[in-house]
């Protein structure tokens, strides 16, 4: 019993380790976000802010379009989000419901294609699109992203496809239900926390994709929320260190709402699903 307890308490002490790790860099963050100047360029920095301001907030949305940039890649990253959702679930069925050699081999090829490197792609990739003339626009690169997210995104929906018991889908079956019924009816509701994770993971890596943004945008209208926090970065590449923390706090903020508002309904969409199975 003792022992049983001992290993509890260091595996809550590992996870608050890790919890402490990663919330580090974004305690930090907001932390320079409200120093002013002369705390900034302090010997001894602080957590908290001696004098906290809003100044660094003002002075970013000034000098960067952030509204504009934020805008699109919102646009984008739904939109990839979207598609790649709507791509992947049909496709995750048929290779979890007809496992073939070929159905093997593409689930093997989807997780190998997730080990490329960006740099080893951007210049085909490039041609490719200047070829389709969506070179410099926001359709090329929200194809791009649902391209890039689409592997993965099977990946976790053939998963959560296997876990559904093909015996609900038989039984309906026997009820009567054809194939879009049983589907729509029984299979959907089930996958409902499947999908929900894997738009969140679609939207997310979209959201905060730089290099792609980087190299097929070139009119400042249209880039990016990543692109423009490069901005704040000099000639020399030294940093308007506040502002930067100002708008880089404030371009996590939807990616954590949209986390905070989805994970909630996972839990729920899967029990609710099976209820309605």
């Amino acid at each position: 019993m003792r022992t049983g307890r001992v290993g509890r308490a260091g595996q809550y002490l590992a996870l608050l380790g890790y919890l402490v790790l990663l919330a580090f860099p974004f305690l930090w963050l907001i932390s320079t976000a409200f120093k002013p100047a002369r705390e900034l360029g302090s010997l001894h920095p602080t957590w908290i802010p001696e004098d906290a301001t809003l100044a660094n907030f003002r002075q970013a949305f000034e000098e960067q379009p952030l509204l504009r940039a934020a805008g699109n890649s919102l646009l984008v990253a739904v939109s990839a989000a979207l598609i790649c959702v709507v791509i992947a679930t049909p496709m995750a069925y048929t290779l979890a419901r007809h496992r073939t050699r070929l159905s093997t081999a593409a689930t093997g090829w989807v997780v190998v294609s997730q080990a490329f490197p960006f740099i080893l792609v951007i210049i085909p990739l490039f041609l490719i699109l200047k070829n389709l003339r969506l070179i410099n626009t926001l359709s090329g690169l929200i194809l791009v992203y649902v391209v890039w997210a689409l592997p993965f995104a099977l990946w976790m929906l053939v998963g959560y496809v296997r876990a559904v018991p093909r015996e609900l889908e038989e039984a309906a079956a026997v009820d009567g239900a054809g194939r879009a019924r049983i589907l729509l009816s029984v299979v959907a509701p089930l996958l409902a926390p499947g999908i929900v994770a894997t738009a969140l993971f679609a939207f997310i890596t979209a959201w905060n994709e730089f290099f792609f943004a980087l190299v097929l945008l070139k009119t400042p209208e249209k880039q990016t929320l990543p692109v423009v926090l490069t901005h704040f970065l000099g000639a020399e590449g030294v940093a308007d260190l506040g502002p930067l923390a100002a708008a880089a706090f404030l371009a996590t903020i939807p990616s954590l709402v949209v986390f905070a508002v989805i994970q909630r309904r996972i839990t729920g969409g899967m029990a609710a699903g099976a209820v309605k199975a």
